[in-house]
């Protein structure tokens, strides 16, 4: 008899992920090449289908760490198969973080997927398997951003090299964000298992409002410029300067014309 851990169905990678990994390639090839009428709109489809791929990657390590750690459930849930429909919180998950990278050029973190928490022993694992998310995202913005710092950036298209850049700053954001320790982002899952049972019960009744929290922090002007001063510091370390992110995003909202490159980057 197949366990539902061992089931082939439950780890069969998602047609749906599948589609977004193409059109992700299929669009980045057309900013790379130049054959979209529009740059700005192959570079649009890029960003968004690389952010959801992204998404899925995340949700999919915490449930791989999970699976590994003794939660068999993950596997049954549809979690392995990198489907963002079967994620627990689809709308916290992917559809909020995508309006918000479109509305705001930021990588909000999404829902966690669902970990049945009580089939896992030892507090390492439970750390572990919050930082496996933001670890991905992590892992995720260097290989974004490898060209950059490999200084192999002189023959790849200004349009892509913008793209890359921008894509690669949302998920550095997402990963800053995560980390926090605020309870119901990643950083506090990962704080968690090593605090009293009086501070988990004391923390728990904010966790629904942890991530609007954070966001509300965001607007208000000294936390917002600590915010980007650390983002802008980190892509620094990666060799992204503030003019990649900014053609990039700028291209990213074709629907306000795509932008006049005054400057020519430095390979």
């Amino acid at each position: 008899m197949t366990s539902a851990s061992t089931h082939p169905d439950h780890h069969r990678i998602s047609p749906v992920f599948l589609g977004l990994a193409a059109i992700m390639a299929v669009s980045g090839w057309a900013v790379w090449s130049g054959l979209a009428e529009v740059t700005g709109v192959a570079v649009f489809f890029f960003v968004v289908s690389g952010w959801i791929v992204s998404l899925c990657l995340h949700e999919y390590a915490h449930a791989r760490a999970a699976l590994r750690s003794g939660d068999e459930s993950v596997a049954a849930k549809g979690y392995l198969t990198l489907n963002p429909l079967k994620y627990t919180h689809a709308m916290l998950s992917i559809v909020l973080p995508v309006i918000f990278v479109v509305l705001g050029g930021i990588g909000l973190p999404g829902g966690a997927v669902y970990i049945e928490r009580g089939r896992i022993r030892g507090r390492w694992k439970h750390s572990l398997i919050s930082a496996a998310g933001p670890l991905t995202n992590a892992l995720f913005a260097a290989i974004l951003t490898a060209p950059f710092w490999l200084g192999a950036m002189a023959d790849v298209p200004f349009a892509f090299r913008y793209a890359l850049a921008f894509l690669a700053m949302l998920q550095v954001t997402a990963a800053i964000l995560n980390l926090l320790p605020v309870p119901g982002l990643d950083g506090y899952g990962v704080l968690e298992p090593w605090l009293s049972p009086a501070a988990r019960r004391q923390a728990e009744p904010f966790a629904p409002f942890g991530l609007l929290v954070v966001f509300g922090c965001l607007w208000i002007p000294a936390v917002n410029a600590v915010f980007w001063d650390s983002i802008g510091n980190v892509m620094q370390v990666l060799d992204v300067t503030d003019l990649d992110i900014g053609y990039g995003y700028d291209y990213f909202r074709f629907w306000q014309g795509e932008p006049e490159l005054s400057v020519t980057p430095l390979p």
